[in-house]
C-alpha cells in the first residue's frame, strides 16, 4: 500500500498560478487501498473526477486526505510516494529536513543530480555525450562573453519546467540575462543544439533493481514542457543506463527521467544528454495511467479553458472507451480551477488530432464562440 503526496510546491517555482492544484493528478496512479493527499481546494471537483474515472474504467483510491502536510507520509504500513524527495526551492527547510530524516541517501542523491551542473560533470565522467556546456558557480566566475558560442542558453543550475532558461543570441543579451538572473546563483551556458526533437526516458527503481519505464518524444513550447507523445522510434537506453545504475547505487528510488536531444546526420542519429529529472515528471502521469489501461499509443497536452469547473466541460462522446482504446482521459484535473487542464489523448495520430480538435472546441466559452461566429459572419473584405 502507498500514500501519495505529489504536491509540487517544494520542487518548482511559482512562475504561473495554480501550482498548489497539481497534487490531484496522481489520483489515477493510485489503487483502492492507497491513501492520496490532495489540496482541499479540489474538493469541489471530486465528484466530477470520480464520475469521469468510473466512466472510463480507471480504478483509483477513495481514501483522500484533504491536506498536503508531509507528516502524513510517515503513516505505518504505507510506502511514501512523492513528486520530488526533497526541497528544490528552499534549502534546509523543514520539508527538506523531514525527507532527510526519512531516507538520507535518497535525499542526498536527488539533491546532487537535481543540479544541472552536477549532471554535466557526472555525464562527462561516465563518457555520456552532452552539448557543449560551461558551468559556473556565479556570474563573477564567467570569462569574456565573446569567447562563448552563440546562440546559447542560459540555464540556472536548479530549475523546473523551463524556469529561468533564456535563449541568448549575443554577448549583450547574455550579459543582460546574467545581471537579471545569474548574479549569485550557479548556472550553465549551453550551446544551442540544432534540432527540434527531444526525448524523455523514464526509469523506475524498485526492490528488484533498475528498469526501463518508457521513452517518449517531448512536445515543447519554447523551453517549456507542453506534453509528450508515445511511442517513439528513439530508444537510446544504453546511453543512460550507466548513470541510472550509478544513481541507484547512491540511493535513488522510485521514478526518474532523463532528457536528451536527437541529432539527425543523414542516416546516422546522435543523442546528447541534457539533464536528469530525479523525480516524477509531467510525462509520468499519462505514462502510468496508459500502462494501467493498456493504451499502446497516446499523447498528452495541456489546454487552456474558459471553464473553471469540470462539471462545465462536456466530454460526452470523447471520453476514453476501453473497448476501442481511444478517447480522452483527464490527467491534471485540479488546475481547471485556474482555467487549464492536462489530458491524455489515446489513439492513432489521426485520432489524437480529431480528439484534440473537438476538445478545444468544447473548452471555449460558448459566449465567446458566438461572438467570434457573429464577427466572422459580419466581416467583409476591405474595398480598394
Amino acid at each position: 500500500m502507498k500514500i501519495f503526496n505529489h504536491d509540487i510546491q517544494t520542487s518548482t517555482y511559482e512562475a504561473v498560478g495554480g501550482t498548489h492544484l497539481y497534487s490531484g493528478r496522481v489520483l489515477g496512479l493510485s489503487e483502492q487501498d492507497d491513501i492520496v493527499q490532495i489540496h482541499p481546494a479540489l474538493k469541489s471537483e471530486w465528484e466530477a473526477i470520480c464520475a469521469h474515472y468510473l466512466q472510463i474504467g480507471l480504478s483509483h483510491s477513495q481514501n483522500v486526505v484533504w491536506d498536503l502536510a508531509l507528516e502524513h507520509l510517515q503513516q505505518e504500513g504505507y510506502e511514501p510516494s512523492v513528486y520530488l524527495f526533497g526541497d528544490a526551492v528552499h534549502a534546509n527547510s523543514a520539508h527538506a529536513q523531514l525527507f532527510r530524516s526519512m531516507d538520507e541517501s535518497w535525499f542526498k542523491v536527488v539533491e546532487f543530480i537535481n543540479s544541472k551542473n552536477n549532471f554535466m560533470h557526472l555525464a562527462q565522467a561516465l563518457n555520456i555525450a552532452v552539448p557543449s556546456t560551461a558551468c559556473f558557480h556565479s556570474a563573477e566566475a564567467i570569462p569574456s562573453l565573446d569567447r562563448l558560442a552563440y546562440p546559447c542558453y542560459f540555464k540556472p543550475s536548479v530549475s523546473d519546467s523551463g524556469f529561468g532558461i533564456v535563449r541568448c543570441t549575443s554577448p549583450r543579451q547574455l550579459s543582460a540575462t546574467l545581471l537579471e538572473l545569474g548574479n549569485q546563483i550557479p548556472f550553465q551556458v549551453q550551446a544551442e543544439v540544432a534540432t527540434s526533437t527531444f526525448i524523455n526516458l523514464q526509469y523506475h527503481i524498485t526492490d528488484h533493481g533498475v528498469s526501463h519505464l518508457l521513452a517518449s518524444e517531448q512536445i515543447l513550447h519554447g523551453c517549456v514542457h507542453g506534453g509528450n507523445r508515445y511511442p517513439t522510434l528513439h530508444q537510446p537506453w544504453s546511453l543512460f543506463d550507466p548513470m541510472a545504475e550509478w544513481l541507484a547505487q547512491q540511493g535513488m528510488k522510485g521514478v526518474f527521467a532523463f532528457d536528451a536531444a536527437v541529432i539527425q546526420n543523414g542516416s546516422a542519429v546522435e543523442y546528447l544528454a541534457i539533464e536528469c529529472n530525479p523525480r516524477f515528471n509531467g510525462s509520468s502521469y499519462p505514462t502510468l495511467i496508459a500502462e494501467k489501461l493498456d493504451i499502446p499509443q497516446w499523447s498528452s497536452e495541456t489546454f487552456e479553458t474558459h471553464h473553471h469547473s469540470l462539471a462545465d466541460i462536456d466530454l460526452k462522446g470523447l471520453e476514453f472507451e476501453p473497448q476501442t482504446g481511444t478517447g480522452i482521459i483527464l490527467i491534471n484535473w485540479g488546475t481547471v480551477l485556474v482555467g487549464k487542464i492536462s489530458v491524455l489523448l489515446a489513439g492513432t495520430i489521426e485520432q489524437q488530432a480529431t480528439l484534440k480538435q473537438h476538445l478545444q472546441q468544447r473548452l471555449v466559452d460558448p459566449k465567446q464562440l458566438s461572438i467570434s461566429t457573429k464577427a466572422l459572419a459580419d466581416w467583409e473584405p476591405a474595398r480598394i
